[in-house]
């Protein structure tokens, strides 16, 4: 058992947070585009941490859309919806998960302190384990049928469709479902694929899937172990990578390395290539490190833990491995310090003013090592030529409220059979949907 005392003293501690830690000294739009100022780390003896509580939204309340934009609920009392996939029919995905249980991630005083921030973020409430089907049956923007697709399940969260067969990633494996268009529950049984990196640290739990575009190849995101390797190495195998999976056979192989918390995954549409959003490492700042998204190339490094944005070495790190620093790629766009990045769309419909044609939306989930607070909306980034150009527009904001409190928290974002966007809101338990403003 604890120490009689564990408890008060994590009290104070938690008391503490609020009046200490550094503040950014640089505008939010220093750690956004090509090229982000990186100033110099400034670590603090207790991490910086500001936390947006967990509120959910007043009913009749919703995010603002940008100009010529409107938003709506197209389903709401779901249970901390995650993640997001469109079938070809256009029935909707809707994966209502949180973290497994991790018993060994983050022990003593600084475990006890994550978990409470956990919590206070709307983070802490059990998973629900399964994937539910939304159908928009007369066209009106809102799921008039809600069924379970599928059950036990265990912290799901990607999901691809390859010919007839439904692909999940479980925290902890890869798993195959039969399925028939149209149906509204799949009641076979699963096939493990290929097990993934999971056990009882588990510190970056969600997994996500995406079928190459000739169907030969899944790839599979597996975020890192900890922060920056404070676990080990020898916990970091298969993880902090993006996997290539063989459906055929469940062979696997490193993609790509290095990446600390991959989540969001597309093919951008221009040059065929594959996109990532990143999660970045904590504790080094409010101005450091920014997440970013960039194309993924085959057999890169691009620097977790021992360095980030390229070569910029984290000191903190033991041992060094400068053999592999000389080899780590700088990201190609960085989306602000402590975002927490998720989700990832490029828009390849028609629905949505041209403007948007080719360009990425991309869900911020929002910080909680950074003062003030980043993220916490929805925005795009436009691309020409398979590259992104230009600077971040706000697309969904509205997410915190004037005392600071999280109404809501986007996480995936997918684009609708009638081009529309879609975003899961984890805290608001609501998917959203941004169309264009109906002229009269």
């Amino acid at each position: 058992m604890r120490p009689s005392y564990a408890n008060p003293l994590l009290s104070l501690l938690i008391l503490s947070l609020g009046a200490c830690g550094e503040v950014a000294k640089l505008p939010e739009q220093a750690g956004v585009g090509p090229h982000p100022t990186l100033p110099s780390p400034n670590p603090t003896l207790i991490p910086t941490v500001k936390i947006a509580p967990a509120k959910g939204w007043p009913a009749g309340a919703t995010p603002t859309a940008a100009p010529g934009l409107a938003v709506n609920a197209f389903a709401s009392g779901l249970d901390h919806p995650r993640w997001l996939y469109v079938l070809p029919n256009g029935d909707v995905l809707v994966a209502e998960s949180n973290a497994p249980p991790k018993p060994e991630d983050g022990k003593g005083i600084k475990g006890w302190i994550m978990k409470w921030v956990m919590k206070r973020a709307g983070a802490g409430v059990p998973s629900a384990n399964r994937i539910t089907l939304l159908r928009d049956v007369d066209s009106d923007g809102i799921a008039e049928v809600r069924t379970v697709f599928l059950s036990g399940l265990h912290s799901p969260f990607g999901m691809t469709l390859l010919g007839n067969d439904l692909y999940v990633a479980n925290t902890d494996g890869l798993v195959r479902f039969p399925y028939r268009n149209g149906e509204t529950r799949i009641t076979a049984p699963g096939i493990n694929v290929i097990a993934l990196p999971a056990g009882p640290i588990n510190h970056h739990w969600t997994k996500n899937v995406i079928a190459s575009r000739d169907g030969s190849r899944l790839y599979v995101t597996v975020g890192s172990n900890s922060n920056v390797g404070e676990n080990g190495m020898q916990n970091e195998v298969n993880r902090a990578a993006i996997l290539e999976v063989d459906p055929a056979t469940g062979r696997s192989r490193i993609f790509a390395s290095g990446l600390r918390n991959p989540n969001g995954l597309a093919w951008e549409p221009q040059s065929g290539a594959l996109w990532t959003t990143v999660n970045e490492r904590d504790e080094i700042g409010s101005d450091l490190v920014p997440d970013y998204m960039t194309s993924v190339k085959d057999g890169a490094f691009y620097g977790w833990p021992y360095s980030y944005y390229g070569q910029h070495i984290d000191t903190r790190v033991k041992p060094p491995r400068p053999d592999l620093v000389a080899k780590a790629i700088a990201p190609d766009y960085a989306l602000g310090t402590h975002t927490a990045s998720l989700g990832l769309a490029f828009y390849e419909g028609s629905l949505l003013p041209k403007h948007f044609a080719g360009g990425a939306f991309i869900g911020q989930h929002g910080s909680w090592n950074r003062q003030p607070p980043s993220g916490y909306k929805v925005i795009f980034v436009p691309f020409e030529a398979g590259r992104p150009a230009g600077m971040p527009e706000d697309v969904l904001t509205g997410f915190r409220n004037a005392q600071g409190q999280a109404l809501g928290r986007p996480v995936g974002v997918v684009v609708d059979r009638a081009g529309a966007l879609l975003i899961a809101d984890d805290v608001g338990n609501i998917v959203w949907r941004v169309s264009p403003v109906k002229l009269n």
